[in-house]
């Protein structure tokens, strides 16, 4: 699967393959010599052809400057190779190129070169390039902002099985954004991503089983369907199947097992698992009562931001006897998370 553009937290990556020719000649033999792992010879057949101005050599080179193949490791070589191929219509190079400029790797980073060069892989049929099309026009990233647009490119995208458009185009129908709200439609395209595996559409499929739209309620069916997407270290899921363990909601109440879950989390930076994970040991659900670990907790979603947490942080401070507010002073100034 190709890198693409997620809608929260996702590092963008170049792609890896190299670009097959169809008939026998120097080019495939540079790409055997590469399969192989012999990056000289590889490199000694397309560099001629990069200067030749071949378009599948010039992105290959690219990949080989790229991956540090043969030659030292160049971002910029690698874009002034990429941006050769993708000048002469190379799909593949457009969308590298694209990644490129939205990360600024050995270029500047510019969000309206990106998505030109997005648009125009994804003209010619990209998925991976007109899914991320798709996320600058919804976000208005280097484009106007633009959801009618969107949808149609998440549309292709999603047509050619693309699972995270799929499920972004579930979101659509789900919240009405740049189409009719529409619960069933939106069941439909999760469904498609997460039977490909894609965690945020089992989550949001699971979600969907919870709240009974767009299909039968099913408290046991949404616990599944979180809990795939929690096995596959989703933090957000994770904090979800903790609150269903601690709530009892689809599955039998075991605060052992929210423990865990949020743990999963929060070690994962989820401030709202660091809160929930504070409240346990405050309240001694399911573990002895522990106000300095329940400080600690706190603390850590407090430093990133989460005013509730902030909040519980005080409350915590104020129970405390002095030894144990010294020894939580001393666990939070690590920040990091203290141990089980």
């Amino acid at each position: 699967m190709k890198p693409a553009l997620k809608p929260v937290l996702a590092a963008l990556v170049l792609m890896v393959c190299l670009a097959v020719p169809a008939a026998a000649g120097p080019l495939e033999d540079a790409l055997a010599a590469d399969e192989k792992g012999d990056y000289a010879t590889a490199l000694q057949l397309l560099r001629p052809l990069a200067d030749q101005g071949n378009a599948s050599a010039q992105y290959n080179l690219g990949e080989m400057y790229g991956d540090g193949h043969g030659v030292a490791h160049s971002d910029v070589e690698a874009a002034k190779w990429f941006g050769k191929a993708a000048e002469q219509g190379h799909a593949d190079a457009q969308y590298n190129l694209g990644i490129m400029h939205y990360t600024g790797q050995g270029i500047p980073r510019n969000a309206a070169e990106a998505a030109k060069w997005f648009r125009k892989a994804a003209e010619q049929g990209d998925e991976a390039a007109q899914y991320n099309l798709a996320v600058m026009l919804d976000n208005g990233q280097g484009v106007t902002q633009d959801g009618a647009e969107a949808l149609k490119w998440y549309l292709k995208a999603a047509e050619q099985g693309w699972a995270p458009a799929q499920n972004n185009l579930g979101l659509v129908y789900d919240d009405g954004r740049a189409a009719p709200q529409d619960f069933a439609e939106a069941v439909k395209w999760y469904r498609k991503a997460a039977d490909r595996g894609y965690a945020p559409a089992e989550l949001n499929l699971g979600r969907m089983y919870d709240k009974g739209q767009g299909v039968a309620q099913d408290k046991a069916e949404a616990t599944n369907w979180i809990r795939k997407a929690a096995d596959k270290g989703m933090a957000l899921a994770q904090n979800t199947l903790g609150q269903r363990y601690n709530n009892g909601n689809g599955v039998s109440q075991d605060r052992g097992e929210a423990l865990k879950w949020f743990r999963k989390a929060a070690e994962q930076g989820d401030t709202e698992a660091q809160n929930n994970l504070g409240a346990i040991y405050a309240q001694g659900q399911g573990v002895p009562r522990d106000l300095v670990r329940a400080y600690a907790w706190f603390n850590l979603a407090a430093m990133a931001g989460d005013q509730r947490a902030a909040g519980n942080r005080s409350i915590a401070a104020r129970q405390m006897t002095t030894a144990e507010f010294v020894e939580a002073q001393k666990l939070a100034a690590t920040n990091k998370p203290p141990p089980p």
